[in-house]
């Protein structure tokens, strides 16, 4: 999956763009310790504090901080007690985005073992494990953004984070190599009463320097030690007029993302530019004079019912998050994989992943689930194709469906695309929501030409 990737640039302020404008923005000594240009020989960058900490390493400190243990078990450790230690808002200190900034290597250039969970079989980093790193790396930003005052030594932090949504995710023309190492960087953006904006890039030495390979935009949700109940964060202090830039383009990306969840085609009916679309429709499937509920497929047709691709997944322990749900990262794996199969199979080509769209986290996802994953091609444009996966967890006692999350993809193919048509109200009104998703994905690149 990894060579199909393209520069999608943004017309969004600088700091989205990764680590050469963040070291820009965030002049704080510290920061510019840990975002050195260049590499030693074997890849691994080294700082005034010495070599990365490896994902593994961000991994156990992570569970450290929290007060996890590894190891399964079925009646997972109560976390009651640190509810005591709960701080209100108006007890914690602020914090500056250079408090949770850091960075992280994957060791793909030493570690034989890594390389095969990582590669693909033309010799690429898979997106689909890059992304379940990235939001591992999402939350522990954040838990380097929680200061608890008073909280006495080696009591853990009475948090659970969860992911609520992933704003967007764009590439570059970077394909990562899999036998390469690759660095996580990121930091915490902007934080609402109970919430943390993320921002996470990826990056690999291309000709001794490091090139940005992909970034996005994490919205965490805190919660209390138990996960029952929000649970307050540190505001942030801007240090100086870029932070507050920062802060304030967090502030405007949650409006737009209140305006756009209002206007949605699930809640309101459509506009008129997509209710005459909708006529049009009707009318190039349905014969001359036809009265009756008979459509026809015009040529070079599919229609959108015929286009899906499914998948049951039986999701195990070691998909598990420190709430003991399915984490986020293994979810948007299993989705964007599937996805790329379904494009593959409907272009009978390889496709390129030009963009991922908003990624909604509904519900929560027991660890003894069976995740059911549908890809449907919900709308074409010349060489392009939209595609939204939902993913479902199925009752294996009642047969019941609840709908848990839904991705959304744009890729491209070298040649034209077949046509993808609805033919219920319902695939309608996917194709309708299909065909924002994409238009808003590529407003971005066309306002910033490659």
């Amino acid at each position: 999956m990894g060579p199909g990737l393209r520069n999608v640039k943004l017309c969004v302020v600088p700091f989205l763009l990764g680590a050469r404008c963040c070291r820009s923005l965030l002049k704080a000594r510290t920061l510019r310790k840990m975002t050195p240009k260049k590499s030693s020989s074997n890849g691994r960058n080294s700082t005034a504090d010495g070599q990365y900490a490896t994902m593994t390493e961000i991994k156990k400190k992570m569970f450290k901080s929290f007060g996890l243990e590894p190891g399964f078990t079925t009646e997972p450790k109560s976390r009651e007690d640190l509810l005591k230690y709960q701080p209100k808002l108006e007890d914690l200190p602020a914090r500056s985005m250079q408090d949770s900034f850091c960075s992280a290597i994957i060791p793909l250039s030493t570690n034989a073992a890594l390389q095969d969970k990582y590669i693909n079989f033309r010799g690429f980093a898979r997106v689909g494990r890059l992304l379940e790193d990235m939001d591992i790396f999402a939350a522990w930003c954040c838990n380097r953004h929680l200061k608890v005052p008073n909280l006495p030594e080696g009591v853990p932090l009475p948090y659970s984070l969860v992911t609520v949504l992933v704003d967007r995710i764009d590439f570059t023309s970077v394909s990562p190599q899999g036998t390469q190492d690759i660095r996580l960087s990121g930091h915490v953006s902007w934080v609402g009463t109970s919430s943390m904006e993320v921002v996470v890039w990826l990056e690999q030495i291309v000709n001794e320097q490091y090139q940005k390979i992909t970034r996005a935009l994490f919205l965490m949700a805190a919660r209390n030690a138990t996960n029952t109940a929000a649970a307050p964060v540190n505001p942030i202090q801007p240090a100086n007029e870029e932070e507050k830039l920062i802060l304030a383009g967090g502030t405007d990306r949650k409006k737009q993302r209140q305006l756009l969840m209002a206007q949605s085609v699930f809640k309101v009916e459509p506009n008129a530019e997509e209710q005459s679309l909708i006529y049009k429709l009707y009318k190039r499937t349905t014969p001359d004079e036809q009265t009756g509920p008979r459509r026809f497929l015009p040529p070079n047709c599919i229609w959108m019912h015929d286009s899906s691709q499914m998948s049951t997944i039986p999701s195990f322990p070691e998909h598990r998050n420190q709430n003991n749900t399915v984490f986020g990262g293994f979810l948007m794996r299993s989705a964007l994989e599937i996805s790329w199969a379904t494009a593959f199979l409907y272009l009978k080509t390889r496709p390129t992943l030009e963009h991922i769209s908003d990624i909604s986290f509904q519900k929560p996802v027991s660890v003894n689930s069976f995740i059911k994953m549908t890809a449907y091609v919900v709308y074409t444009q010349e060489n392009y194709l939209q595609i939204m996966t939902v993913a479902e967890v199925l009752d294996a006692y009642t047969g019941n469906h609840v709908t848990t999350n839904t991705f959304h993809y744009t890729f491209s193919s070298p040649d034209a695309v077949t046509e993808v048509l609805p033919r219920s109200y319902h695939e309608t009104m996917w194709y309708i929501h299909g065909r924002r998703k994409f238009i808003a994905s590529r407003s971005q690149a066309s306002k910033n030409p490659r």
